[in-house]
Order: structure tokens, then sequence, then C-alpha cells
């Protein structure tokens, strides 16, 4: 066994430096989160080459004394802890110490810095760890980093870097992940010389949400405010129709500190539960406030995610606040009804409006127009001269009420001719024109009733197939039928054996289209958009496609950057429908988050598209497409969805008798 032997300092440090620094956007997440502990209210980043050439951080906070300068390098050197029960009561970013030292020891650092009291600031260069001399120089209040050459001296770790456009969406969702957390302080990110982010920093969230996350996320957003105990809840949701295509877009903020928590998330959802459409999922900026000593912030090394000490407690907080936002918007408005005095009856001969109290006083009978006030009666029969207005003569006897035939029934025409009025002359019914049939002659006197001849459709023969005169018969006859399709979603089937079958209609089709579109060795055909659609994604996920684009355009996708975390989509798949474009970039741009191969990006891609284009659950569908999807399941082609959910459930006829206690 090899003796034991304490490690070189510098080994220890780049072991040290691969716990905290991954990546370059954990160098930018350290620096910044220094420039927020030293009370900095503008903080610039500056990235070349996704980071791997010039990271630049510069704040006008607090500033280091020349003197303490190099100590800020030294391991587990922090102004921020002095005692143990200190780590009791985190309310800083930053504690630990260890952010200065790990950047240090695989980079090429240079900082300058100048505290408000001083006349002259300071400088330092650093590489690999070894500090040189500290100088005087000129500085603005305030501290600047500059880190270069990032991992030049660990070639392990520089070989698991990704792209430089990776590496930039990385810093680029960080830097929203800040700016929503600080909203008083203005975060602006350059990219290449480029202004990608530029926050106000005016202290109000709507104004960073509006930077960071785009007009038409911000728009569509509810305002919430709630406290249960010593949990407070403050920040916005989405409405429930503004359901995202996956959890991309929510952000959960921890006294200032931006985490990712199942719980949050599971509370964020549950008040969303029965209010969401399935495979939506809500987006939100919510910032939860706990007393510092509730919560231990010192549970993982990049502190992303922190350990409650009443889960319940928070968890109900924030649950009852997006629940009590929720229902306080509630459904639609409808204006206030205007009280019955005020009601204006704009035709007084048409309506009479009275009180029961009345309507008893006049003996039961409402106040009728006067005989030269009524409306002129205008026959639909009368074609000759349309524009002639033809008033029913005055001196026609009232009929009965029970003459007037059943509710609903064609309108009663008297035998005898129209006449104008006792002044006006006597125009002859029109016998010979009158495109109705002859009237009954078992009717009273004094009305006949005519009823429109409605032509029947004349009724198909029942001819099978195998009758028709040349013809043989299509497909021979399937060992099963089916019986019908209940909640627009699952199809019934009886087999010859006895057994009842219930088809999920969208799995099976999903899988139809999931093996069509893996087996196809054509590129889909694309339709072309009349408008191109911009879908607004975040700067992470934008980034992610638009490294991506040969994959997209392989899958009849065409887009190209719109800039601001958009992307402007110009041909969609010809089986996609446009309006799934949105959701269909959210899900691929979330799996090329995890890091997959490009295989499995591949076939996510597809279950992705074949899950869009495939038929939903409510739809309804045609008997022939029922019979497409039955025949595929029922030959044993069609077994699973894509995500591995069966297509068919099996129940055999003694398991139906059992239910109902035949056996």
């Amino acid at each position: 066994m090899p003796r034991i032997q304490q490690l070189d300092a510098h080994v220890a440090d780049l072991i040290a430096a691969g716990e905290v620094v991954e990546r370059p956007a954990s160098v930018v997440k350290e620096l910044v989160e220094n420039a927020i502990d030293a009370g900095a209210s503008a903080v610039v980043v500056e990235l070349r080459r996704g980071g791997m050439g010039l990271i630049r951080v510069s704040d006008n906070g607090c500033g280091i004394a020349s003197e303490e300068l190099p100590a800020a390098f030294l391991r587990h050197a922090t102004s921020k802890l002095r005692a143990a029960e200190d780590l009791g009561r985190i309310g800083t970013l930053g504690f630990r110490g260890e952010a200065l030292a790990a950047i240090s020891a695989v980079s090429r650092v240079d900082i300058r810095t100048r505290r408000r009291e001083d006349t002259v600031g300071a400088s330092l260069h650093l590489e690999g760890g070894v500090p040189g001399e500290v100088e005087a120089a000129g500085a603005p209040e305030g501290t600047t980093i500059l880190v270069r050459d990032l991992f030049y001296n660990t070639p392990a770790r520089l070989k698991f870097m990704k792209k430089d456009s990776a590496e930039t969406a990385a810093v680029s969702g960080l830097m929203q992940h800040l700016a929503l957390s600080h909203p008083d302080i203005s975060f602006k990110f350059l990219k290449d010389g480029a202004d990608t982010l530029h926050t106000p920093g005016d202290g109000r969230l709507n104004s960073a949400v509006y930077a960071a996350l785009g007009r038409d996320f911000a728009r569509g957003l509810l305002a919430v405010q709630g406290r249960g105990g010593d949990v407070e809840v403050s920040g916005f949701i989405t409405a429930p129709l503004q359901g995202r295509g996956s959890r991309g877009m929510q952000s959960f903020f921890v006294n200032g500190r931006f985490i990712k928590s199942q719980l949050l998330t599971a509370a964020l959802e549950e008040g969303y539960r029965n209010q969401l459409m399935k495979g939506k999922f809500p987006g939100c900026v919510l910032a939860v406030t706990l007393p510092v000593n509730q919560v231990d912030v010192n549970v993982h090394p990049a502190k992303t995610q922190v350990k409650f000490a009443q889960e319940k407690a928070v968890f109900d907080a924030v649950y009852h606040t997006v629940l009590d936002a929720l229902d306080q918007r509630g459904g639609p408005l409808f204006p206030a009804a205007r009280p019955a005095e005020a009601a204006v009856n704009p035709r007084g001969d048409f309506f009479q409006a009275m009180d029961s109290k009345t309507f008893r006083e006049q003996g039961g009978e409402a106040s009728k127009p006067a005989r030269g006030d009524r409306v002129p009666f205008r026959p639909v029969w009368d074609t000759e001269r349309p524009s002639a207005s033809v008033r029913l003569s005055d001196s026609a006897p009232e009929r009965p009420l029970e003459s007037l035939g059943p509710l609903g029934s064609v309108p009663e025409r008297s035998p005898e001719p129209l006449r104008r009025s006792k002044s006006g002359p006597e125009r002859p019914a029109r016998e010979q024109r009158s495109p109705f049939p002859p009237m009954r002659q078992d009717a009273p006197p004094s009305v006949v009733r005519w009823k429109p001849a409605i032509p029947q459709a004349p009724e198909r023969p029942a001819i099978p197939q195998g009758e028709l005169p040349g013809q043989a018969a299509l497909q021979p006859p399937a060992p099963w039928r089916i019986a019908g399709e209940v909640l627009r979603t699952y199809i019934i089937c009886e087999s010859e054996d006895g057994c009842v079958y219930l088809i999920d209609k969208h799995a099976a089709h999903e899988r139809i289209n999931f093996e069509r579109l893996k087996s196809s060795t054509e590129p889909p055909m694309r339709q072309a958009l009349l408008t191109p659609a911009a879908v607004e994604l975040g700067r992470e996920e934008a980034a992610l496609l638009l490294e991506n684009l040969p994959l997209l355009e392989e899958f009849g996708f065409s887009c190209e950057d719109f800039g601001g975390g958009a992307i402007l989509v110009r041909e969609v798949p010809a089986d996609v429908d446009a309006g799934d474009a949105s959701a269909i970039l959210e899900e691929i741009a979330a799996n090329l988050r995890e890091g997959r191969s490009p295989a499995e990006r591949r076939e996510n891609l597809l279950h992705t598209m074949a899950c869009k284009a495939a038929i939903k659950g409510g739809w309804t569908s045609s008997p022939e497409e029922l019979r497409v999807l039955v025949d595929k399941v029922q030959s044993g082609e069609v077994k699973y969805c894509p995500h591995g959910r069966p297509v068919a459930v099996k129940l055999t006829k003694n398991e139906l008798e059992k239910m109902f206690k035949r056996a």
C-alpha cells in the first residue's frame, strides 16, 4: 500500500477549484455574488469567447483595502463570517471564502479596486493562484476583476468545456436569475461587445421581469403577495391559459438567492391543480423571504439548493398564495345589471313593462298598443311586390287561442284575400302563383293551416359490399368489433374471444407517428408560415436552440435569431400545427439543456413532434380514423407509446363478470 502523504498546496487548490469552478458561469456567479454582497448598485459583466477568453465583472461596491488585497485570494478568507454561530444565520450570498482562491488557481486574474474613502486604488495580478505585488493604480470606486485563459493549467477540465455558444447561454441564464433576484441593482451583460441584457435597477420586480424575460412573458403575469407565519411570498405567476411547455420559466428565490427546489415547484403546481391544461407548466418569479435561521444554504457546493427547517410551512405559504391569486382572478367578469326603473324601452309599442301590482289593478291584462300603431305585417311569401307593406284587415274577427295550434307550429293563414284597410283598395289573393301546397278541406272555416313540404332525402339501399357488381370486398372481416368511443379519448373494442379492450387513441397515434418519423429517410415536408412567428423562450433556451439549428433543420424547422431571447420561426413540419411551434421549441430546449448525446437528442425531438402531431384526447374522430388505430393496436404493431405508457388495456370476460359478481 502506498505511503500516506499530504498533497501539495497547488494540487489541493486545483481539487478545491474543481468543486467551485465548473465552467465560466460558475466564475461569473461567484464574482457577481461578491459584488452584490459589497453593496453595489450597478454590475457590468462582459464575456469573450463564451468566457474562455475573458470574463470581466465590474461593480461600484465598497471596494477592498490595498493591504487586504492579497488576503482576499487565500483559501477560507472571508469578511462575512466570524464565529461558528454565524453559520446558522447566513444572510449573504457568498460566505465560504473559496471563490477568489479557486478562480485564481485555474486562470490568470487581474483585479483593480478602490474604496470610497481612498484617493488611490490598488491592483494585483495572479497566475495559477500565485499572487504578484500590490501596486497603486487609478481606479473608479468599486472593484473590477478580469479572468483570462480559464483552465489553462488543467487540461483535464478544459476538454469537457462545451461550445462557446453553450457556455454563453449558461452565463445568460445566470444573469437573468441574478437580475430577477435583485431588482434594485442594475445589471448589464455584454457578449462579445454586444449588449444582451440591461435592467433598470429601479427596485420594481416587474421592470426586471420585462427586461430579463421579455415583453410577452411579462404582460401575461399575475401579481401574488401572501404570508404564512414567518414565511412571506411575493412575485408573479402566469395565468392558467399562459401555461408553458416546460418548467424552464420557473424561478424561485429564497432570501435573494436563486435556488432549485422540488418543494417549491410542487407547491406552485399544486396551486394550479384543475386549472391548467394537461402537459403545460406554470411560469413564475417567486421570492420567498423567511428568517435566516430557518434555512440552511450550506448544503450544496454551488449553493443552488437549500434546506428548510419547516418545509410544511414553506409549502403551505407558497401554495395558498398562488391559490388565492388564481381565485381572486376568477372567471369572466359580467357587467352589473341595471335596476328595473332605469331600464329604457326604445320601442314602447312593442314591449310593455309593469310590476305585479299594476297588472292586478288592470284586471290581469297588459296594456295594448293602439290599433293605429300596429306594426305592419309582411308575409314572407309576398315576392311580387317586396316593397309594399300589407296590413291585416281590421275587420278580421279575432281568433280563439285554441285555434292557434301548438307552440312552435307554422303561422296560420286566412283563406280570405288580404286587404289593405277599410279605406284602401282590395288586392285579390294570388292563387295561381302560390308556392304552397293545397289547403286542407277539413280545417275550420275561419282558419286553414298549411305546412311546407320538406323534401326528404332518398334512403340509401343497404347493399352489401360483396353484392356490388364487378367489385370485391376491400378488406376481410376483422376478428374484432369497435363498440364505440368514450370520453372522446378511449376506444372500446370487442374481440372474438370475449375480451374487451380500452385503447388510448392519442397514445396509439403518437406511436404511429413516432415510428413513421423514425423510419423515414426523406426530409419531412415543410409548411412556410405566412407570417413568421416570434417565439419568446428566454436567453438560455434561445441560445441552445441556435446552437442546434442543423438539428432543427433536419426535422423541418426553419429558425433564426430574433434577439432578446426570441426565436423567429419561418417554417414548421407539415404535420405539426403552427400554433404548437412554441411548445415544441420549449420542450426541445429543455431536452438540450440536459446535455444528452446527439442520438438521445434526436430521439427526444422525434418524441415531441410525434406527440404534438397526434390526435388529442377530447377531439372528435371519424369512424375511419378509429378503425385504423384499432387495426394497428389489435394486430400487435403498436403496443406502447414513445414514452413507455401502455396503449391498450385488456379486460377478459371473467374479469368483467367478477366486477358484477356474476362469477
